[in-house]
């Protein structure tokens, strides 16, 4: 360990292999949020552009970057590389300043979020009523969310499937005989629309990204520190 303190060093090198763990967590979760289907082609059945779940594809690629800047300070910890601690060093507070510059975009956009996911999701009522490719998948879709979270329809409950409601109603039954069932067009369906079990997904799925994102802000200032303090040891050996 000439002239660079031992323990500056493994504490460094475990840090950094912890980073990296992090990313391949960061990374598995984003993961998991992204194939989740809880309202996700319900919000958006064909146009991955436009999807709320964008976020969580940038999250993906920041696990990525996090696993590779993990491997970078491992390496320059272990063989007292000024290089790869700099590089590490400057990549490290690139994506620092990016979740602080995302963060406040999404602090000052939240009620424009707000308002497309309204859009999209009024938008996505007609899909209900047709009868092409497209809308048959939405249907589909739609269909598996009513099962499981016990309503019916988009916004506006049955209504919303309308000529289409016979050959859909049985995702919609209703077999209890309780309030939150209602006659509509002689069958028993859940009064209930499904627009504030989609919402409530979305919400779940931006907590899950904010915490991440909180946690990495963290392990990422510690980052900063232990490798300048390497770095800084290293040249004055």
């Amino acid at each position: 360990m000439a002239g660079v303190s031992g323990c500056i060093k493994y504490s460094m090198f475990i840090f950094n292999f912890l980073f990296w763990l992090c990313g391949i967590l960061i990374l598995g979760a984003a993961i998991w949020i992204r194939v989740n289907k809880d309202g996700q082609e319900i919000l958006d059945p064909g146009n991955s552009v436009t999807s709320p779940y964008i976020s969580v594809n940038i999250l993906i690629a920041v696990g990525s970057i996090v696993m590779i800047l993990g491997f970078l300070g491992c390496c320059g910890a272990v063989r007292e590389s000024r290089c790869l601690l700099l590089l590490f060093f400057i990549g490290l507070l690139l994506i620092l300043l990016l979740q602080v510059a995302a963060g406040v975009l999404g602090a000052t956009f939240k009620s424009d979020s707000e308002r497309i996911l309204n859009e999209t999701l009024y938008e996505n009522i007609k899909l209900l009523s047709e009868t092409d490719e497209e809308a048959q998948a939405f249907q589909e879709a739609l269909a598996t969310f009513q099962e499981k979270f016990k309503c019916c329809g988009l916004v506006n409950g049955a209504a919303d499937w309308g000529n289409n409601f016979q050959q859909n109603f049985k995702s919609c039954e209703c077999t209890s005989s309780s309030d939150s069932c209602v006659i509509y067009e002689g069958k028993n369906v859940y009064k209930q629309p499904c627009i504030s079990f989609i919402k409530e997904a979305v919400a779940k799925h931006f907590l899950i990204v904010i915490g991440i994102a909180f946690g990495l802000v963290f392990i990422e200032v510690l980052g900063l520190v232990f490798s300048m303090v390497l770095y800084c040891q290293i040249g004055s050996k």
